[in-house]
């Protein structure tokens, strides 16, 4: 009853949860958020950059140990209506939309119909899979409702803009958003008075002093560089569990650039004023002294119907040519085929020649290997760093943090059959 419902005040900024980091690069950092910075940061978000209020229909597929989850709760303090999905996202509809194809993994598109979403939030990945698995929403499903598709979790390829509006629907807001656990919110998202460009994510947070510098602390445009947030905001965490000194948290944000947030992603600002995340600062490539962001690969790779999931990491040579630690890097690129392919001869061709031709010289791996499985996190995330320090028989710091540390055997036997 209401008259029962007992609020007890609080302090703006009393601890509100505790979050995990999901693991992909290092040990998980256990953050502790605030309240008031927390609901802030939200709805600003959710209101204003998502356009967010009594009248929509807010989904997102998310785990509670996302922090996509409090996000998406978050969506009732501003009005709406959340709807909650538990279940397997890539199951096939009971009955299926399609009868000439029963077993179509569209779920979560019927879920969309059926609950008539105007926002519909999923992974980067998951729009990959929908792509490749054929899934065209526009012709079997009814989302006259839905106004915006949000992805998160990996940088956005340009053809996952171009599946989304070609299969998907012509006329939606496709906001690319990143930020993090960390945060528990984000550095760059969607903005509703903007155009959306491929690839792109279209702008910063309001309140957030967002720069890509480079070597000297300049500021960059047109040209890739750390991902930094030069003034505080709302949601930056209290601290961590068991940092008394903060010198843990102070280590993880601010001593590698100070007097700045430094977030940790390789990040580029385009003429447009859009934004391009690259992938991880800590996971970039630098074979010949030219450094490159795993997802200028990624964005290749994945556009083989062959390929469900890639890994791309720096593979340290010495001057004989062996795998061990030494003077210079190559590009290792390891891939995760359909059931029944075989990355033979002219599959590696034609991923080295797309590479190289949509990308640079630079960019081509000089090993492709087709393994069955690959690193990640609990959330899903493809553990770059995992992987790199496999193959180097070195220890695995986030080895917890993963949902399949057993195939890190296949990565460490590499080592062996290849030298050093």
């Amino acid at each position: 009853k209401e008259s029962d419902l007992v609020f007890e005040p609080m302090p703006f900024q009393h601890p509100l949860a505790i979050l995990y980091s999901s693991g992909t690069t290092g040990l998980p950092k256990c953050i502790v958020h605030g309240a008031g910075g927390t609901l802030l940061q939200h709805l600003k978000e959710l209101v204003l950059h998502t356009d967010i209020g009594p009248n929509d229909r807010f989904f997102y597929y998310t785990t509670c140990g996302w922090m996509m989850w409090n996000w998406l709760v978050s969506g009732l303090a501003a009005g709406a209506t959340v709807v909650l999905y538990s279940g397997a996202p890539h199951a096939p509809s009971s009955p299926p939309k399609d009868p000439t194809r029963p077993d179509q993994p569209d779920m979560l598109w019927t879920l969309a119909e059926a609950e008539e979403l105007t926002v519909f939030g999923c992974s980067a990945k998951y729009l990959a899979l929908m792509e490749k698995e054929g899934v065209k929403p526009r012709k079997s499903h009814d989302l006259s409702q839905l106004r915006t598709v949000l992805s998160t979790g990996s940088p956005l390829p340009p053809q996952s803009f171009e599946y989304v509006y070609r299969d998907v629907k012509e006329d939606v807001q496709l906001a690319s958003i990143s930020g993090g656990t960390d945060i528990i919110s984000c550095f760059v998202l969607g903005i509703p008075t903007r155009p959306v460009h491929s690839g792109e994510i279209q702008g910063p947070g309001l309140g957030m002093a967002m720069e890509v510098q480079g070597p000297s602390r300049e500021r960059l445009t047109g040209s890739a560089g750390e991902l930094v947030c030069t003034k505080p905001f709302p949601s930056m965490p209290l601290y961590f569990w068991d940092d008394p000194d903060q010198s843990r948290y102070r280590a993880a944000y601010f001593e590698a650039i100070p007097g700045v947030w430094r977030h940790g992603d390789w990040a580029e600002e385009t003429a447009s004023g859009g934004w391009v995340i690259h992938g991880r600062s800590d996971a970039t490539l630098n074979p010949g002294g030219v450094r490159i962001g795993t997802a200028e690969i990624y964005r290749q790779v994945e556009a083989f119907d062959e390929i469900l999931e890639a890994v791309a990491v720096a593979w340290e040579v010495a001057t004989d040519g062996t795998h061990v630690s030494g003077v210079d890097t190559e590009i290792a690129l390891f891939v995760r085929l359909r059931p029944g392919e075989i990355l033979d001869e002219q599959l590696t061709h034609r991923v080295r020649a797309r590479i190289r031709r949509e990308a640079s010289p630079h960019h081509v791996p000089k090993t492709v290997v087709q393994v069955e499985d690959i690193p990640r996190t609990v959330s899903g995330k493809v553990s770059e760093i995992a992987v790199r320090e496999a193959i180097h028989g070195r220890p695995v710091l986030n080895h917890d943090a993963l949902a399949n540390p057993e195939c890190l055997g296949i990565f460490r036997a590499l080592r062996t059959s290849r030298g050093g």
